[in-house]
């Protein structure tokens, strides 16, 4: 249901439409000729640095021969050592995972595939609320009173120094499974996987926590000669972790990505087949699908209760169990979105209150929750482009979640101002924080002023990188089953994003669910496309009668018909 508009306005769009440089003329002919492909496909894949045929091969037939030998990791040999002789000896061994998608992933990989091996296995998820990020006190305690003998970290532990020493002091051996960067000092483990360590020569970098206990176990299966197909057929959960991380889509990521992606619509795991049913999610699904419609319903377990329900619901073999867990988890993702809903739409108003035309928002209300606030973040930037910082009392401190825009470090920013922080940690684009309540105004001063005084123009600014401008008559379903071939897309192998310009409307344009703009759009000669601007509510009429369109292209399948469609990203008044 919707209600129609007959003209279009832009004013609420302020966005930097940068279009990529076009490749060399010259190299586009020579792959061309080698391909035999449209010529706008090759301009794509030379923008990408792909510039010949066994290049363009590699890339669009990912293959599992590819990924690397996990023994150029540094310490997988001492690490495969030791968990071999753990399960020979049927030792205890716990696995420990971080509470978001990639380590209740991580942690369900490896209790799954070591399952068959050993019937000592243990896993152990911190709570958010009471215990916090990495690996806690609490969770060791767990391991000593359990009377573990090795403990497995995944996703998290490169920094967990005290509590690493911990464990090591109690005769528990540690191995740390991670892919964050590594402080100055390393912990006391038996062995660390993380390929960011400075002497650590494994050639690819950007593997997720989950990537990380994949290629820990496929050294496992290599050490002890046990067939590959065994650890394969838990790809699918690989896949969700590295679309819902966001780490890159390239080189091994891509080719476990792909297999992953293809085993979830193939054959999933009854947990992940649980939750896509209950998602309403309909095959084939893509990296897009897993990072809207699977991630936060697993990522809900831990921002509303405790993670250990995406936990159980990831580990189950039985079909009728899933099912349970999945009703679980889609209900506690339904009270997600009501608090992320309400708290979004007090902080905009707050910023309304405190006035918009400051260099960045620090956001405090008391009760809001304190799972969701970081969601809350991202959305306020979405509506006022500038570094946002959310903060909701907890245990008597004030805490919250710092979200950055394009370019911006918020990390330093936030580091200027730690005389008046209790604690803080994360990176450029994201970071937690924690004060005292009498801090607040102060921090709150010297973090705009902070802001104000380093913050750029061009910072100030969103921008939509463009790969191309395309006559909407090039876009077909040939040209889009090979752009399909291109994914799976993410971070360093995005979606391509293409401009057409003097697009017309085709009949009037309709408001959906009083948030999304549906149009007809037609280009001279083309056919006729819809097209859809999701959020884009607040546009409701256009001076022009032709306009330029920003978007990329989707299928969408409706009763068994299958349509090209838009998905708008900007538009705006022709530009001469």
């Amino acid at each position: 249901m919707g209600y129609h508009i007959t003209t279009i306005s832009f004013a609420a769009m302020n966005k930097k439409w940068i279009l990529k440089e076009a490749p060399k003329a010259e190299k586009v002919d020579q792959l061309q000729q080698q391909l035999g492909v449209n010529r706008i496909i090759c301009e794509l894949l030379v923008q990408r640095g792909i510039e010949s045929f066994d290049e363009a091969k590699a890339f669009f037939r990912p293959d599992l021969s590819l990924i690397h030998d996990p023994f150029e990791m540094k310490n997988m040999a001492i690490a495969v050592e030791r968990l071999t002789q753990a399960i020979y000896n049927n030792e205890k061994i716990l696995i420990y995972g971080d509470y978001d998608v990639d380590g209740t992933t991580s942690v369900a990989l490896t209790y799954n595939f070591l399952k068959e091996f050993s019937s000592n296995l243990f896993t152990y998820i911190p709570d958010r609320y009471t215990e916090g990020y990495g690996v806690s006190k609490k969770g060791i305690q767990w391991a000593i009173d359990h009377r573990v003998d090795l403990i497995i970290t995944l996703d998290c532990g490169i920094r967990a120094v005290e509590t690493t020493q911990m464990a090591v002091d109690e005769h528990i051996d540690v191995i740390i499974c991670d892919h964050h960067l590594p402080g100055n000092v390393l912990p006391a483990a038996i062995a660390i996987l993380d390929p960011k360590q400075k002497d650590c020569s494994y050639s690819y970098k950007e593997l997720s926590g989950c990537g990380i206990g994949f290629k820990f176990l496929q050294g496992f299966c290599i050490q002890n000669g046990i067939e590959e197909q065994k650890l394969l057929r838990h790809l699918d959960l690989v896949a969700v972790s590295i679309a819902s991380d966001i780490v890159p889509i390239t080189g091994e990521n891509r080719i476990l990505a792909h297999f992953g992606i293809k085993k979830l619509n193939v054959d999933p795991s009854p947990g992940l087949l649980a939750l896509m049913n209950k998602a309403g999610m309909q095959r084939p699904v893509n990296i897009s699908n897993v990072v809207f419609g699977i991630g936060p319903r697993i990522n809900a377990a831990g921002r509303i209760s405790h993670a250990s329900a995406a936990l159980n619901l990831l580990t189950q073999d039985n079909e009728a169990d899933a099912k349970v867990f999945a009703e679980k988890l889609n209900l506690e993702n339904e009270e997600r979105k009501s608090y992320d809903e309400s708290i979004t739409q007090e902080a905009l108003a707050l910023i309304q209150e405190e006035g918009v035309n400051k260099s960045a928002n620090v956001l405090f209300k008391k009760d809001w929750h304190k799972g969701i606030i970081g969601i809350v973040a991202s959305r306020c930037i979405e509506h006022h482009y500038k570094p946002t910082i959310v903060l909701t009392e907890s245990n008597q401190k004030i805490t919250g979640s710092a979200r950055s825009v394009d370019g911006f470090d918020i990390y330093t920013a936030i580091e200027a101002c730690s005389e008046h922080l209790e604690q803080f940690g994360g990176h450029r684009f994201a970071a937690g924080l924690t004060m005292n309540k009498s801090q607040l105004g102060a921090f709150k001063d010297l973090f705009e002023k902070q802001v104000g005084a380093t913050i750029t123009e061009e910072e100030k600014v969103q921008k939509i990188i463009i790969d191309r401008e395309v006559k909407l008559g090039d876009i077909d379903f040939k040209f889009n089953s090979i752009l399909k071939q291109m994914g799976p897309f993410g971070p360093e192998n995005m979606q391509p994003v293409f401009v057409s310009r003097g697009v017309k409307l085709h009949g009037d344009a309709r408001i959906l669910k009083e948030k999304h703009l549906k149009l007809a759009v037609v280009q001279e000669d083309s056919m006729v496309f819809d097209a859809i601007g999701f959020g884009m509510f607040q546009l409701e009429s256009l001076t022009s009668d032709s306009f330029d369109l920003v978007y990329t292209v989707e299928e969408n399948n409706f009763r068994g018909e299958t349509s090209l469609q838009l998905m708008i990203k900007d538009i705006r008044e022709c530009q001469n």
